[in-house]
């Protein structure tokens, strides 16, 4: 009788232990706690990508004001500079441009005139909801895949920001200031 009991406390006490000291998991990786520097950008490029959609470019005006708001993180003019980059996609089920050149002219003094002509159509479909992802940079400087990312309806839209607060409220929870 007396080793059953010896055998049941060696059993239950480790376990005991164990599950007292088993750490809650956290929401958002560790990494939202040490960065110090972000970037924000579009999926399709940065503020200064030629033909960037005017509502990614909203967005990341949006984004980057929330951050500036928040004062948790400072924002770089690099991506280079950057421990976590915030990536934003305005919801749209579809988007187009067209466009196209037409010329008439001589290529050269004394040969017949040639006519040029060029075209271009572009079509882009997606979800209709807007998209925040978070993604570190890798020491290659590559994007990892999303450490972060949530989709809403309006997500991304001023004065709020909602996907912003989401990502504000779960961290501030792991690792508040």
């Amino acid at each position: 009788m007396r080793l059953r009991t010896v055998v049941v406390v060696l059993v239950l006490v480790p376990a005991l232990v164990f599950a007292q000291t088993k750490k809650k998991k956290k929401a958002v990786p560790a990494v939202f706690g040490n960065a110090h520097y972000v970037y924000v950008q579009a999926e399709d490029g940065d503020a200064y990508t030629p033909g960037l959609q005017n509502m990614d470019l909203v967005a990341i005006e949006n984004v980057q004001g929330a951050i500036r708001n928040w004062n948790r993180y400072a924002l770089t003019s690099s991506v280079n500079e950057a421990e976590l980059v915030f990536v934003v996609r305005k919801g749209r089920l579809a988007s187009g441009r067209v466009g196209g050149t037409v010329g008439v002219g001589q290529p050269y003094p004394g040969q017949p005139p040639t006519t040029r002509t060029a075209g271009m159509a572009e079509a882009e479909t997606g979800p209709p909801d807007d998209l925040l992802e978070v993604k570190m940079r890798n020491t290659d400087g590559s994007l990892s895949a999303p450490v972060w990312i949530r989709t809403q309806p309006q997500g991304l839209e001023r004065p709020h920001v909602p996907l912003m607060e989401m990502l504000r409220d779960a961290v501030e929870k792991d690792y508040p200031m």
